[in-house]
């Protein structure tokens, strides 16, 4: 595979930052698009290097890492993210994609299939957030709400010490479960003090429009993409892992287990290692299935 190399794409009220990584030798398999949010293309280089084969694109969605938010708003929706994820698609002019989705970016994924089927051979998404399909998704919510009000109100440690704990929680969650006090942030080496930034992708511009989103499960049923829901073996019984076997019901499919828990395709970005050899082996199974 050749070094990757980073274009921008200028998009309504963001300028996109997307690197491609070329195979040695010529492929006729469809461009591979593996996306995040707000995780961005630092996040998939141990992914990326697992597909040597075949074109890879990798990309940092708006108001995360290169690409910036041009129009200075404080929140992105999945909508703007599937536009953003149409026009890239378009630019790279390939035909229908395969794409794999990590969390926010599977909710992402899932709203660009909806709306353009025809851009999509193969989605994988991997655990999204789909807070909306859960039974217990009006304490979930409530909990996304106060961890950006508290990041508004004190910053970023506090805030992230509440998010840590709200996607590693097990089970449904309680009634009631936002008005209890959050974990102290330095037990996850986080800062008490606040720094004064409110431009955090996650906290700020993403967690309540990506939780909250309601997906148009009538369009996805129907569209001729394939649709595969990813799940964590060791993270099922979390958040995310809950929200995407509810999703593959509505859908009226079985998830795939994957290997690991939320970050299983991680080879030590950001200091976290899943399990990213079988995790690759899994998703090429499921590629070519």
């Amino acid at each position: 595979m050749t070094e990757p190399k980073t274009h921008t794409l200028d998009v309504p009220g963001a300028v996109l930052h997307y690197d491609v990584r070329d195979p040695s030798q010529a492929s006729s398999d469809p461009v591979l698009l593996i996306i995040g949010s707000p995780m961005g293309a630092d996040g998939f280089t141990t992914l990326a290097g697992h597909f040597t084969d075949r074109t890879v694109v990798t990309y940092d969605p708006r108001s995360a890492g290169r690409s910036k938010r041009t129009d200075g708003a404080s929140e992105t929706t999945p909508d703007e993210h599937a536009d953003d994820l149409h026009r890239l698609i378009s630019a790279l002019d390939a035909g229908p994609v395969d794409i794999f989705a990590s969390s926010g970016g599977a909710v992402n994924g899932l709203a660009l299939v909806a709306k353009h089927p025809e851009q999509v051979r193969t989605l994988v998404a991997h655990e999204p957030p789909a807070s909306q399909e859960l039974p217990d998704r009006e304490p979930v919510l409530a909990a996304c709400a106060d961890i950006r009000e508290t990041y508004y109100r004190v910053g970023f440690g506090p805030a992230m010490a509440k998010f840590i704990a709200i996607v590693s929680h097990e089970g449904p969650f309680p009634d009631g479960y936002a008005d209890q006090p959050g974990p102290d942030p330095a037990m996850f080496g986080l800062p008490a003090e606040d720094d004064g930034s409110r431009d955090d992708p996650l906290l700020g511009h993403n967690i309540i429009t990506c939780n909250a989103y309601r997906h148009d499960f009538d369009a996805l049923r129907t569209a001729p993409t394939r649709v595969v829901i990813g799940v964590g073996a060791t993270s099922g019984q979390q958040l995310a892992g809950r929200a995407g076997a509810a999703v593959a019901e509505r859908l009226g499919i079985a998830p795939v287990t994957f290997p690991g828990d939320h970050g299983g395709f991680l080879g030590g970005e950001y200091g976290q290692t899943g399990e990213p050899d079988a995790f690759a082996a899994t998703l090429r199974e499921v590629l070519t299935a």
